[in-house]
């Protein structure tokens, strides 16, 4: 029996689709991918690539490889991207609606739970959430470092990246990191990546392109300076949620330090309530960044609750379209240039010293607080990593199971 093709033929012309058509796709992966960002990329690659035949495997590499690449959460990205080929501007915003949507929704919901019964749901089970958390960033290290840190070089850019991050937790040093793992990679690494030329189908002008990068730079430089001059809390939470959005290499769980120290010592919140909230994060299905979501919804003073929310969530996912609009109509030549990929070898190894510096503080610190909670946690990250349970299962019988060691205690 023929080998059946994935995706379209090399030469074809990309068939665009509908805004509708993509939105409904997207939706139906926002309800059904669980897992975190690297499996989000199977979900994509099994909808786009094998299912519908959108793109082709070629293409959906690169796509990959440039999101990587850009700040930001990469699955997202890939979606924006695959959205902008298929059915342009309209089609981007339509796959991010649809794949964000259900878990901003459920977020939303849960954080507007934590402001009216925090008193009321017991610690054990809050606690557990946190737990969980743990077990989640261990199971991304251990995926991430398999990948990305596959011999001693990278595996040492991974280490030094942690201690410097442990050291001095600034959003300063991750940016200084992740720079200093790009020039590592340029000068020691080698890349093993392919230069064949496979068009994603994107009919972006370049002048659109250019107006998107001067919009991200002139936000990531002009936020901060407005929010200086007039004192508004919502003026506030968008430059902080912006600047996350912008400053952060590898997405998804590389995030939660950047958001702690933007939310926790600003008296926003607790850290309780942070790491409560990014627990139930791990529940829900799509992407990471809908944690901002739940941030916005119970951070104080006002706007919070749904307002919060919605401003919050487009402040962190902003970032995101200005860089795949700007980027797309350039990657085809971009991508082919030795050194970029060099230098992406070397950005994806400090990615996993951040995820590891992440998962100690605030992660384990604020999780495993006694041998209870070490046994509680080694569990999920078994049933994660080797039994292969959900991870929405994952939470809620984590969750249940600091309600247990409270009741013992």
């Amino acid at each position: 029996m023929p080998e059946a093709k994935s995706g379209p033929a090399p030469n074809s012309r990309p068939q665009k689709q509908s805004a509708i058509t993509v939105f409904l796709t997207f939706l139906q992966l926002g309800l059904t991918s669980f897992g975190g960002p690297v499996a989000h990329l199977g979900y994509f690659r099994e909808a786009f690539v094998e299912r519908h035949r959108w793109i082709d495997e070629r293409s959906y590499a690169d796509l990959v490889a440039l999101c990587q690449f850009l700040p930001g959460p990469a699955s997202s990205q890939v979606g924006i991207g695959i959205g902008l080929s298929k059915a342009g501007l309209p089609g981007a915003f339509a796959a991010w609606l649809g794949f964000t949507l259900p878990s901003a929704l459920a977020l939303i919901i849960f954080g507007y739970g934590i402001l009216e019964f925090q008193e009321t749901i017991p610690t054990g089970v809050l606690h557990g959430l946190k737990v969980v958390a743990v077990a989640v960033v261990a199971q991304a290290v251990w995926g991430m470092a398999r990948t990305l840190c596959p011999d001693t070089p990278r595996v040492t850019l991974a280490v030094i990246a942690a201690v410097a991050v442990i050291s001095s937790p600034t959003p300063l040093m991750q940016v200084a990191v992740i720079a200093i793992g790009g020039i590592a990679g340029l000068i020691f690494l080698q890349s093993s990546s392919h230069n064949d030329n496979s068009s994603l189908g994107i009919e972006t002008s370049r002048s659109v392109a250019i107006l998107a990068i001067a919009l991200f730079f002139a936000l990531l430089v002009g936020l901060p300076l407005i929010a200086a001059t007039i004192p508004s809390q919502g003026l506030s939470l968008f430059d902080s949620f912006y600047r996350s959005g912008s400053l952060v290499f590898g997405g998804g769980h590389v995030v939660l330090p950047l958001l702690q120290s933007e939310v926790v010592p600003s008296g926003w919140m607790s850290n309780d309530a942070f790491l409560a909230g990014y627990g139930a994060a791990q529940a829900v299905p799509g992407p990471l960044f809908t944690f901002s979501a739940y941030l916005g919804t119970v951070a104080g003073p006002n706007p919070n609750g749904w307002l919060g929310g919605l401003i919050c969530l487009a402040a962190i996912f902003l970032p995101s379209f200005f860089l795949v609009v700007g980027a797309l109509p350039y990657w085809d030549a971009l991508r082919q240039l030795g050194p970029v990929q060099r230098a992406l070898t070397g950005i994806n190894a400090v990615v996993v010293g951040l995820l590891l510096a992440a998962l100690y503080n605030p992660v384990w610190t604020s999780g495993i607080l006694s041998p209870g909670d070490f046994a509680l946690g080694i569990c999920a990250f078994t049933l994660l990593v080797f039994w292969k349970i959900p991870s929405w299962l994952i939470v809620v019988l984590t969750a249940a199971g600091g309600w247990g060691l409270q009741l013992l205690a």
